[in-house]
């Protein structure tokens, strides 16, 4: 156990025999130099190369590097034996400034034999930092009354570089007073001394803003700077000046004790004390004026001390002296003048000797209204006065002697815009300041009958419905008249005017005293539609005004009147009998419904549909011109007789309607029931039987039915008033039996001719409904089928002889 002990201790004191005889052998050192900032990676050198060191037993010998410093700055590659840059090197953090050199010392150890080289590597500086002041504002009082070449220390930059990177000079800006002067210290340090060069005026300038800036010697140079504030203080070189060396102020007489007179103003361009000014008479001032003036010796006002009296006392002469505060006071004077004037102690008076109130508005021009006098006891221009009456008003003053004056009327004078003036005579002196007085007198106008009434509106249009009550209100016409008492009260009428010999008073009622307009019938829409007169309101002034209004009434129609069916023409109550042959084609005119509606167009227009049809397949109705059609031709399926009731509706709301039955029979084309019932161009006569009574009938009807619209006619077109013609108005439709002409065409009106024919548009044909007066005849027009019912179309005429 022993001998191991003892074995291990030989081999322990072996190695480090031969460790130390390494070391001795490798002592000597390897520099190298490389600048600051090096980037990480960047190659030192090559070390298997520089130490003559196999790259390939590198690794096996296990190479490494031993650094002597706080980190690991560099490393060494095993397997090519370069020197490289692990961390980027700061100098000014490695080294102090005060080392000149600044170096990292390292050591190379390789086993397997052990070696130990000695590295030194040698850090350069470089031009990495700017120079920095201690401080960045720099502040420096000078009084103006320093000596020029007077210097003062400044502090001075500091830059953590070294040799030529550190701070090499300063520099100042441009500056008129000052400049700068470079010093070097013990250790090479750089310092600037700031030199006066020009006296400093602290009341022209006083704060001088400078920059100072320090500039190192690396390259590219980096500088910094610093700004360097010098506050001028002050010292009493300036003495007091006033505003004006010579004042003159006036003051009236009687000014209260403690008025402002003047306020003196001393100025002195030192600061402090040395511009605190106080005042005082001088020597050469009399003691009457000191007596009658205060003067303020911190604010330099004069005041009123005792009475002032033009009369005793006009001109005022003084002496004023600033003095400030300083050390060795300095002082500046003014001379003051000031000027008693004679007060405008008296106002003027006036008198009205004659006033006229009231007046009638329409008083003529230039017409006197009063008689006013004016006196001041003052004299020269306070003694002066002035007498005025407000411009706004229509009244002018005219002097008639020495401070008299008369007021006249120089506008028209209108009651209705103003009722009474207050009118207010001011006299004022020509003093100064000027003294008046004033008083008021107040005009009241007296109303005249001169505005007629006034309707809100020049026309009324006035809508009623038909069917109205009687005694109903139609509208409230209202007048206005400014005017007052009975030229104020009004009275309405309606202006007579004769309508059919129908006087507007029988028509309508007003109210005399409220304008209320009633009507005194009831109006239908079919017979009057509108009324056009006037009414008038007068007031109950002498001479009475009026005016009058025109009033439109309107007559608006309801739907009171149901459709009257005109064709085809049946008893009242009966049902219209038909006969068409079965052989009949398809789209054949079976019949027309034709009904007239005697209201308005818009609750007049009528549309036609079936109520009832035997068989709704068979035949069709035209919902606008009633017009029945076959849709089909006849079978041998259908019934011989066919019963249609077709309604006849109107517009209005609610609507009204009219009803008619059509019982149509069919009858074969081989037996006729009459040997006439045939289809006849229409330039050939027909002839047949007629029955008596269905001619009796028709003609009766027809003779009424003239008879209305020819007093329908007569009535529209009829001028009130006057004896010329009547207008044109629409044509009518005629028909008389026996050599009497009778206007139709395929879209008439006339019931009795749709009785007799049958005409098919389509073809152009008239079919022979039932038997035709003999010795008849008729003027038949054929339309444009597009044309409608229109009565102003275009038409071709022929004529049927039977």
């Amino acid at each position: 156990m022993r001998s191991d002990v003892t074995t291990q201790i030989c081999k322990r004191y072996v190695a480090i025999m031969i460790l130390s005889f390494v070391h001795h052998v490798t002592a000597s050192v390897t520099h190298y130099s490389i600048p600051e900032e090096m980037k990480e990676g960047s190659v030192v050198a090559n070390l298997a190369t520089d130490l003559s060191l196999d790259v390939k037993t590198l690794s096996k010998r296990e190479m490494r590097l031993d650094l002597i410093a706080n980190k690991k700055y560099l490393d060494v590659n095993k397997e090519t034996g370069e020197l490289y840059v692990a961390e980027k090197i700061d100098r000014e953090y490695l080294c102090t400034k005060t080392l000149t050199s600044c170096y990292l010392k390292m050591e190379i150890i390789l086993e397997n034999p052990v070696r130990i080289f000695n590295i030194e590597l040698e850090i350069l500086d470089m031009n990495d930092n700017a120079p920095q002041f201690r401080r960045d504002i720099i502040h420096l009082d000078i009084s103006e009354s320093t000596p020029t070449g007077e210097r003062f220390s400044l502090s001075n930059a500091v830059d953590p570089d070294v040799g030529l990177n550190s701070v090499k000079t300063y520099y100042l800006s441009n500056s008129e007073h000052f400049n700068i002067e470079v010093q070097t210290g013990r250790e090479g340090s750089k310092f600037a001394d700031l030199i006066l060069k020009k006296t400093l005026d602290r009341e022209q300038h006083a704060v001088h803003n400078l920059i100072l800036t320090a500039v190192d010697g690396g390259t590219p140079a980096r500088s910094g700077t610093a700004s360097v504030i010098v506050q001028v203080l002050d010292t009493n070189d300036n003495a007091p000046i006033f505003d004006k060396q010579i004042y003159s102020v006036k003051i009236l007489e009687n000014s209260p004790i403690g008025s402002l007179v003047i306020h003196l103003n001393a100025t002195d361009l030192d600061e402090g004390s040395n511009s605190d000014i106080k005042y005082s008479y001088s020597l050469y001032t009399s003691e009457k004026t000191q007596e009658t003036f205060n003067l303020n010796p911190s604010t330099g006002e004069i005041t009123v001390k005792g009475m002032l009296n033009y009369e005793d006392f006009r001109i005022y002469d003084m002496e004023v002296i600033a003095t400030d505060k300083g050390a060795n006071s300095l002082s500046g004077q003014c001379t003051l003048k000031i000027i008693v004037e004679d007060m405008n102690d008296n106002h003027p008076e006036l008198s009205i000797k004659s006033f006229q109130s009231p007046v009638s508005e329409n008083i003529e021009l230039d017409t006197v209204i009063a008689v006013v006098s004016v006196s001041d006891k003052d004299s020269g221009e306070n003694g002066v006065v002035d007498l005025h009456v407000p411009d706004n008003m229509p009244f002018k003053l005219r002097e008639s002697s020495d401070n008299y004056y008369e007021l006249v009327v120089s506008e028209p004078l209108d009651r209705e815009k103003v009722p009474e003036y207050d009118i207010t005579f001011t006299v004022t002196d020509r003093g100064s300041p000027p003294l008046s007085d004033n008083e008021t007198m107040t005009l009241e106008l007296l109303d005249v009958n001169d505005n007629v009434p006034q309707f809100p509106q020049s026309f009324y249009t006035i809508r009623v419905m038909e069917n109205n009550a009687p005694g109903a209100l139609l509208s409230s016409l209202t007048a206005f008249d400014p005017d007052l008492h009975e030229n104020q009260y009004l009275v309405y009428f309606i202006l007579e005017k004769e309508i059919a010999n129908t006087s507007m008073s029988m028509l309508f009622s007003i109210n005399p005293e409220n304008g209320n307009l009633y009507a005194l019938k009831t109006f239908d829409y079919e017979i009057e539609k509108e009324f056009l007169f006037h009414i008038e309101a007068r007031d109950s002034g002498s001479p009475p005004l009026s005016s009058n209004v025109t009033v439109h009434i309107i007559v608006v129609d309801q739907n009171d009147n149901a459709p009257v069916i005109v064709s085809p023409w049946r008893a009242h109550g009966s049902v219209v009998e038909e006969k068409i042959p079965r052989s009949t084609d398809k789209g054949s005119l079976v019949a027309k419904v034709i009904a007239l509606d005697t209201d308005s167009v818009h609750n007049s227009r009528i549309t036609y549909q079936f109520l009832q049809v035997t068989d709704a397949t068979l035949f069709s109705l035209d919902q606008y011109n009633g017009e029945i059609r076959t849709m089909r031709m006849f079978s041998y399926r259908d019934p011989r007789h066919q019963r249609l009731v077709v309604v006849a509706k109107d517009n209005g709301v609610p609507a009204l309607s009219a009803t008619v039955t059509i019982k149509l029979s069919t009858v074969e084309t081989a037996v006729k029931a009459y040997s006439d019932m045939t289809e006849v161009p229409l330039e050939y006569d027909i002839f047949s039987d007629l029955n008596l009574y269905l001619v009796i009938g028709l003609g009766s009807v027809s003779f009424l039915l003239l008879i209305t619209i020819l007093v329908t006619i007569v009535l529209k077109c009829q001028k009130p008033n006057t004896s010329k013609a009547a207008p044109p108005c629409r044509n009518s439709v005629i028909s008389e039996r026996n050599s009497t002409i009778a206007d139709s065409t395929l879209v008439s009106n006339d019931a009795y001719w749709y009785s007799l024919f049958l005409a098919e548009t389509r073809k152009g044909k008239l079919v022979v409904r039932q038997p035709v007066p003999k010795g008849s005849r008729y003027i038949v027009s054929s339309l444009p089928r597009s044309t409608g019912m229109s009565e102003t179309s275009d038409s071709a005429a022929s004529t049927l002889q039977v």
